[in-house]
């Protein structure tokens, strides 16, 4: 072989031998690890408009249990959500880390739930073992009211929405804020006579659109001896007219959207401009929901669903 025909040989042995060396090494770039999401606990410390969230986290001991594998869905308030709750690092700091928990568990939902998949009007058991009650609409998503304003956050364990406000877990049923409240006596006899105890104490998603004294005494009532003579087939039927069996919070009304109550063939429709109901087809008037606080007059959560006060009987 003479020099020339050499050379060119050794030059097409280099080229195949690069080539090959290229080959190689986009083999072992495409075996590489695709990135891996950073955990719930991750996110949370990482980022500074969660560190009151992060402070709470850490103080209740939960750090280590939203870092564990699994699917979570973490509803997290962010720093203003908490400030405006009246909650501080201070106030974190202050509280007892079981207290902390009790709060946090009730954020958690163990199981990962996209935005896509809540449903228009439902309830699900958080890991604190209580009901949060969801719902999407046309103005977004909700957990007991409180809008969702930064959604599907993923991480390795779950996945994360952002809430504009701070979830307190109920303590009581539709029966014990009604039986607790003085303003709401002659509504709690006439749940008695109609033989609703036990559908207002029982678990599951009502609500209820709660007739203050003041309205019933309105509608001709005027106290719980009137509701007690009354025939009880007719207190029956206007107290299950203001039950809807599952929960719609202020969050979910739609003006001139309708909602069927427990008692069969009756339909209330939706006003928002004020809030209220009436019965559909009904000549008579909404009865307004009182908008004075959310969690005081409207919007009041309890463990097998919530509460909105009334100022008229729906009739």
């Amino acid at each position: 072989m003479n020099m020339k025909k050499y050379m060119t040989s050794l030059k097409l042995a280099a080229i195949a031998l690069c080539g090959s060396m290229v080959m190689i090494s986009c083999s072992e770039d495409n075996d590489s690890p695709a990135p891996v999401d950073p955990t719930i606990t991750n996110i949370v410390v990482a980022d500074t408009n969660f560190s009151i969230l992060a402070a709470a986290v850490t103080r209740a001991g939960l750090a280590d249990a939203l870092t564990q594998p699994g699917n979570l869905t973490v509803f997290a308030p962010d720093n203003n959500a908490f400030r405006a709750a009246g909650i501080t690092a201070a106030v974190v700091n202050s509280l007892a880390p079981a207290d902390l928990a009790a709060i946090l568990t009730y954020h958690v939902v163990g199981a990962k739930v996209p935005s896509t998949s809540v449903p228009a009007s439902d309830s699900v058991r958080t890991l604190g073992g209580k009901l949060l009650f969801a719902s999407k609409n046309a103005n977004g998503v909700f957990v007991n009211g409180v809008r969702v304003k930064t959604a599907d956050v993923a991480a390795s364990n779950g996945v994360i929405h952002v809430i504009n406000g701070v979830l307190t877990p109920p303590t009581k049923t539709i029966a014990e804020i009604a039986t607790g409240n003085p303003q709401f006596s002659i509504l709690v006899a006439a749940v008695v006579k109609a033989g609703l105890v036990d559908a207002v104490s029982n678990p599951g998603k009502y609500t209820v659109f709660a007739p203050t004294n003041a309205a019933f005494q309105a509608a001709g009532f005027a106290d719980e001896a009137a509701i007690n003579a009354a025939d009880a087939a007719d207190v029956l039927a206007i107290v299950s007219q203001h039950v809807i069996a599952t929960n719609v919070y202020a969050s979910d009304l739609v003006n001139n959207a309708t909602a069927p109550t427990i008692k069969a063939g009756a339909t209330l429709t939706v006003n928002t401009s004020p809030a209220g109901v009436k019965l559909t087809g009904s000549a008579n008037p909404f009865s307004n929901v009182v908008t004075t606080g959310a969690g005081t007059t409207f919007d009041i959560t309890t463990t097998n669903g919530v509460i909105h006060v009334i100022d008229r009987v729906i009739l």
